[in-house]
């Protein structure tokens, strides 16, 4: 069975376990003054958001955020460990990324962990490059920040 990926909502209880796990992972990583994952009330308000499934089970999720009228973060990015290597993030990243292109975004920017050793993979391979802090988040040892141009 293929995996695809549709636009939902973040209260499912599917996603709300996906974002749990999300959570407990960068807990077991990061200090908490370094973990700055969006709340659930804040999706439902803000972040343009995806699921990724394979016929009903829920195997990765994530979004974006717009910052200005030519900017969207990357927002709550996670597959679930068992789903790794099936190209799941890939598939995730790709709907975002088009979701983008259609709203007129021209530039992606995202933060994650120096310790996320898989999403610095993905979003490497998708062309994100290092950049300084942006928005309201400032430098932090243990985040890195990336952008990439969608033009």
């Amino acid at each position: 069975m293929t995996v695809t990926v549709k636009r939902e909502t973040p209260d499912q209880l599917a996603v709300l376990e996906l974002l749990a796990q999300a959570d407990a992972r960068s807990a077991s990583l990061y200090p908490a003054e370094s973990r700055h994952g969006v709340p659930v009330a804040a999706l439902l308000a803000s972040v343009r958001f995806f699921v990724a499934r394979r016929g009903d089970l829920a195997l990765g999720c994530g979004g974006f955020v717009r910052i200005d009228d030519n900017a969207a973060e990357v927002k709550r990015l996670f597959v679930n460990p068992s789903a790794r290597g099936l190209g799941v993030g890939r598939a995730i990243m790709q709907a975002i990324e088009a979701a983008a292109r259609t709203d007129g975004v021209q530039t992606m920017f995202l933060e994650t962990g120096v310790k996320s050793f898989e999403a610095l993979g993905l979003y490497r391979n998708f062309g994100f490059v290092e950049c300084d802090s942006f928005g309201t988040s400032g430098p932090d040892p243990p985040s890195v920040f990336m952008v990439k141009g969608l033009a």
